[in-house]
């Protein structure tokens, strides 16, 4: 998976925060893949998520550990990454969002719908703090994310859903790029970068040579990296 459109290695503050990171690579999608549907929590699960909040609220560090390496895949995959584009950021995103949870834990609400839509608005306002600081080839522009943080102020939705919602609206962006580029760029990129095909493969598929695909694909990932630097300077 390219860094460009998808894609973590932190040092941790606490012990259990370099395998939260780790364990959300190692399951990130890619965003134009089948990805599998995302599972409501049943009544017997929420209730003992909730008995986490509460010890995690009183102190017990191995709770807050045990939540954010069950939803940080999902803040992963679904919020940093599409929003960010690029691995070192989505490192430092979520590495920050959960240094901010432990310290804001004790705010924490419970609304009966999980303890995830409280994080994504956490990682959503990393990610906007880090938009705003450097601008770059993105796929969300600082204003929109802006917007999108306003509505999951009050967004009650299940975490499923929210996670469905931001995958979705990433496959949409990923899709409105690809569909500007020539269909040769586009099918290339989608063959090597999002179905992450050998070389030897999408070449084949393309009815090229692995050489004549290499610099098919340099050539593609230069045209989309200037589709997006255009649409970052017209946000």
């Amino acid at each position: 998976m390219s860094a460009l459109l998808y894609p973590l290695a932190v040092s941790a503050p606490l012990p259990w925060l370099s395998a939260s990171v780790e364990r959300a690579q190692r399951t990130a999608p890619s965003l134009l893949a089948s990805a599998r549907v995302a599972r409501t929590m049943e009544p017997e699960e929420l209730a003992e998520e909730r008995a986490l909040c509460v010890r995690a609220q009183e102190g017990d560090r191995a709770a807050l550990g045990q939540l954010l390496r069950r939803h940080g895949p999902r803040l992963y995959r679904a919020v940093l990454l599409p929003r960010l584009g690029s691995a070192a950021l989505a490192e430092e995103a979520l590495s920050i969002t959960f240094v901010k949870v432990v310290e804001r834990f004790d705010r924490f609400q419970w609304q009966g719908l999980g303890v995830y839509p409280w994080l994504r608005v956490i990682a959503l306002r990393t990610a906007l703090d880090l938009l705003r600081a450097r601008r770059r080839e993105l796929l969300f522009a600082p204003e929109e994310l802006a917007r999108e943080l306003d509505a999951a102020e009050d967004d009650a939705r299940s975490a499923a859903a929210l996670e469905q919602h931001d995958l979705a609206l990433a496959r949409q962006r990923v899709t409105e790029c690809l569909d500007a580029l020539p269909p040769r760029y586009a099918r290339a990129i989608t063959l090597r970068v999002l179905e992450e095909r050998s070389r030897e493969e999408a070449a084949a598929l393309l009815e090229v040579t692995v050489g004549t695909f290499d610099v098919l694909l340099h050539r593609s990932l230069s045209s989309l990296k200037k589709i997006l630097a255009q649409r970052g300077s017209a946000s």
